[in-house]
């Protein structure tokens, strides 16, 4: 890694640089693993190539279909360049089965098919935990305006219905997710775009026919094997070789 970089952020997954253009950022996606908010934590060998790769696949599929992200190209396999936006301080969950917070929340059994897919709001604070909040809170402290939230909420469910077809086509439920989005400013106009990553780690992803979990969970819960459900996953993507991450290459997508 090159130590002259200039470092803007280290978070719990990943670290970002400067671009090499202006309204540029350098994603680096590390193995670094933790759960609790943080009070757990692990490494897990191969996870951040992992998780570049998937969600370079996902995103480069969205991108296609017309729904905006912050993701412009892989640079290795490790690393990405994405636009520079403004984040809103949010994570958006989108649940379509109970599993998780909701199942303790609503005394509903794992697993429990959902009357339809639910959008919930959280405040991005580790120091606070996470707090789940409502659209007047939303509005209220300034965090995003009532127009911001009807585009988030639309993007949020188109992606829900395109990933919800792409994992079920290769055997997979998606269970539950989450995203966050930014401002991106261009031309002295401003749009929002998905940002973060789209991934195992914050994604719930079970098998259809064994509701085998292959996600984060396996961390969370001690079941072992984490590397190899990331895998699972990518193998199932049709982006990881039969021999393994060391044969995975650089800046091409699999299509």
């Amino acid at each position: 890694m090159n130590s002259r970089r200039t470092r803007i952020y280290e978070g719990k997954a990943k670290i970002l640089y400067e671009g090499p253009e202006p309204g540029t950022v350098i994603v680096h996606y590390k193995d670094d693993t933790t759960a609790f908010d943080s009070q757990k934590k692990a490494v897990i060998d191969g996870k951040g190539v992992l998780n570049q790769r998937i969600s370079e696949y996902i995103f480069t599929r969205l991108n296609n279909l017309g729904l905006p992200t912050h993701f412009m190209r892989t640079l290795n396999m490790r690393e990405q360049l994405v636009r520079e936006v403004e984040i809103i301080p949010l994570e958006i969950v989108v649940r379509n089965v109970a599993a998780g917070s909701l199942s303790k929340r609503f005394g509903l059994a794992e697993g429990t098919q959902l009357p339809r897919s639910i959008v919930e709001f959280y405040y991005k604070s580790d120091e606070l935990g996470d707090p789940m909040v409502s659209e007047e809170h939303i509005t209220a402290f300034g965090w995003a305006n009532p127009q911001d939230i009807d585009d988030v909420m639309a993007l949020a469910l188109r992606i829900n219905d395109f990933l919800s077809g792409l994992f079920l086509g290769v055997g997979l439920k998606l269970v539950d997710f989450k995203l966050e989005f930014g401002r991106l400013y261009e031309n002295e106009e401003m749009r929002i775009i998905l940002a973060d990553e789209i991934s195992p780690d914050n994604c719930r992803l079970w098998d259809v026919k064994t509701n085998e979990k292959l996600d984060k969970d396996r961390f969370r819960q001690d079941l072992g094997k984490v590397a190899e459900a990331y895998q699972e996953v990518a193998r199932r993507l049709g982006i990881l070789p039969e021999a393994g991450v060391r044969d995975m290459q650089g800046p091409d997508t699999v299509q």
